[in-house]
């Protein structure tokens, strides 16, 4: 448990750092935009109150708070999966990213009301509309390996 814990922490404070830096110290809740390496790499200040691509988007209270006790359920129940049935070293990690970058986004909600998405990325002529963070990317990332890389050690 204790990888699930420290890649859990390392997401974490990544995400929440990725955010000050691009948000705050950078200026791009001001700026809105911020062309990197364009089209490939571009910082979009995007306040997502839903899911991903702004599912369940409500600016309500009630949603809000229903999405943080979505994701801290979710948080728990892996973290009680991989307790009671511990997955090899891939599927900790897996579990650690999943919950590391699932809380990073509970503080944002907390903290603003809604998660703030920036990274925007682009290829081969195909202009991307959405924006995402380092949470959102551990939470695909881990939630991937624990379908493939989840389940118990022992034999059938």
């Amino acid at each position: 448990m204790w990888v699930v814990f420290w890649i859990g922490f390392w997401v974490f404070l990544a995400d929440q750092a990725t955010k000050y830096l691009v948000v705050h110290w950078m200026g791009l809740n001001e700026l809105g935009r911020i062309d990197v390496v364009p089209p490939y790499l571009n910082l979009r200040m995007a306040w997502n109150t839903g899911i991903n691509f702004g599912l369940f988007s409500q600016d309500s209270d009630v949603m809000r708070w229903a999405l943080i006790a979505l994701a801290l359920l979710i948080s728990g129940a892996v973290l009680w999966w991989v307790h009671s049935d511990p997955p090899g070293r891939i599927g900790m990690v897996s579990a650690g990213l999943l919950v590391g970058g699932a809380l990073g986004n509970v503080v944002d909600r907390i903290l603003y009301g809604a998660v703030a998405d920036f990274l925007n990325m682009s290829c081969c002529g195909l202009a991307n509309p959405y924006a995402f963070n380092l949470a959102d990317a551990a939470i695909f990332v881990g939630a991937l390996g624990l379908v493939f890389f989840a389940g118990s050690k022992k034999a059938p």
